[in-house]
């Protein structure tokens, strides 16, 4: 594994710190970087051996993440996000699936999607009015869906609608991209995370397969295939948080203050002292929450045991934590630069609203408190 590190961090030195600009605009996703990540072996580093991936497990992509997330968060969120629809496919889709189209995926380091959300739906899943209906031996799916990632450069999307035949009954189905009907309404303008693209995407009696759908509740997938992005996407904020830390000691170092440094003060030790803790328990947590998944997915009967257990205690405290530790180093070291940090010219701004998107995205954390507390905290015999 230190080899691949190596290989991430040569990445994203020479790829993605340099001008904090260059990941900050609405300009095109930068397909370019994504192909020289490619060129490096390790793009979808998750898939599985036997699809021709790496296999590397979750707890070594927390540690790649990490490092990725250190250069540039978006560029990140980007390369690992395909990870939600493709673990889904991975435990729940058939064989001639898989092979159809996780091989081609793992080969080209190309990317997938997940299309999930909807506006008047909300948090509420169970509210989604995207529909498929059966046709012979063709599923025909017809919705609005609002946030999806990659949707507009994906090889695939999996999209999670509910059965026209019967409403309280959902499923996940995987539309190839160049299926027509399928039809990009537009990309989202993000406050962060401006390298990756989040799009609204429209399917018009988009007609697939009835092979590629899914075995097994589309929620319970959905809520599966979330526990791997979430532990991942706490990640980023590990790697934002180690950014901070790393700008607030360099301009410390220079910064004249009563007759010494900023380095020097009591006070900014302090600081930084509780930023370390905070990035210490972050790494720590990410890493236990990944383990557990990775213990989960290495028994031979994991698709049966992760739809037993759906949403991860360890994934939603994990993302959860993150996100408002991650906040408070961003916000504390974005105060230590003064008035430019409040600013466009340095990177600090930048990274603060990149931090951001952590409580916000796949569940805030008003959502995820509310399921913590009805799967885990209710549940006495859940409780741990």
């Amino acid at each position: 594994m230190s080899d691949v590190l190596e290989t991430v961090r040569a990445f994203a030195s020479e790829e993605l710190l340099g001008d904090h600009t260059a990941f900050d605009s609405l300009a095109e996703p930068p397909q370019p970087v994504y192909e020289r990540f490619r060129q490096t072996g390790l793009a979808n580093w998750w898939l599985p051996e036997e699809h021709g991936g790496r296999g590397l497990g979750l707890a070594d992509s927390v540690n790649i993440v990490n490092e990725l997330s250190y250069g540039d968060a978006g560029v990140a969120f980007t390369l690992f996000i395909s990870v939600l629809g493709t673990s889904m496919i991975s435990l729940y889709g058939s064989p001639e699936l898989k092979e159809r189209y996780l091989t081609p995926m793992a080969k080209e380091g190309t990317f997938c999607a997940t299309l999930g959300s909807e506006q008047a739906a909300g948090s509420e899943l169970t509210k989604i009015e995207t529909v498929v209906s059966r046709d012979g031996a063709d599923l025909v799916v017809t919705g609005e869906k609002f946030f999806s990632t990659n949707s507009g450069f994906a090889d695939f999307l999996v999209v999670v609608a509910r059965s026209a035949d019967a409403p309280d009954t959902y499923v996940a189905v995987l539309v190839p991209r160049a299926t027509p009907g399928l039809r990009i309404v537009k990309r989202w303008d993000l406050i962060g995370l401006r390298a990756s693209a989040t799009y609204q995407v429209s399917l018009d009696r988009c007609r697939v397969p009835a092979a590629n759908q899914l075995s097994g509740s589309g929620l319970r997938l959905l809520e599966i295939g979330l526990n791997a992005s979430r532990i991942l996407i706490a990640s980023t904020a590990l790697g934002i948080a180690r950014r901070v830390r790393d700008l607030c000691l360099d301009y410390a170092r220079n910064k004249p203050f009563k007759g010494a440094t900023l380095a020097r003060s009591s006070v900014f030790a302090a600081k930084l002292g509780q930023m370390e803790m905070q990035i210490d328990v972050m790494k720590s947590h990410c890493l236990s929450a990944a383990r557990e998944y990775d213990d989960l997915m290495g028994r031979p009967d994991a698709a049966q045991t992760f739809a037993r257990l759906g949403t991860l205690k360890s994934a939603l405290t994990a993302k959860m934590y993150c996100g408002q530790a991650g906040w408070e180093v961003a916000s504390t070291g974005s105060e230590m630069f003064g008035g430019l940090g409040y600013t466009n010219e340095l990177p600090i701004g930048k990274l603060l609203r990149d931090m951001r998107y952590v409580s916000i995205v796949e569940g805030g954390d008003d959502v995820l408190r509310e399921l913590l507390y009805g799967r885990y905290v209710m549940s006495a015999a859940r409780r741990s």
